[in-house]
């Protein structure tokens, strides 16, 4: 992705708060009561910000009414902007990978 397109996609408003709130798996309806946003933007803005390959499905778990809901989790553990005087330079650090595999196990059994 454009350094451009990727920063106009964090400038818009939520999608920061949902990067942060989602590093443990999140459902659009937890993350609409955590950060008191409508629901609708939080599907939007989830939609916004997998289509930037800065969160991704994690997985589906059983909501407190027995449905089950697709969950939601950052894959990037940091990024770097530098503004240099003729371009701006990107630098995204994935989340690792063991980080990665133990929350699978970990849901995983969670859903069981």
């Amino acid at each position: 992705m454009e350094a451009v397109e990727l920063l106009r996609v964090l400038g818009n408003k939520y999608n920061a708060e949902i990067l942060r709130a989602t590093s443990d798996p999140k459902s659009a309806q937890e993350l609409s009561d955590q950060l008191e946003i409508p629901i609708a933007t939080s599907y939007r803005r989830i939609e916004e910000l997998t289509e930037a390959d800065l969160l991704e499905l994690s997985g589906r778990e059983f909501s407190d009414e027995g449905r089950r809901t697709k969950v939601y989790r950052r894959n990037v553990g940091a990024l770097t902007l530098n503004f240099e005087p003729e371009t701006i330079e990107v630098e995204m650090d994935n989340r690792p990978e063991l980080d990665n595999s133990l929350a699978d196990v970990w849901r995983d059994l969670k859903s069981e």
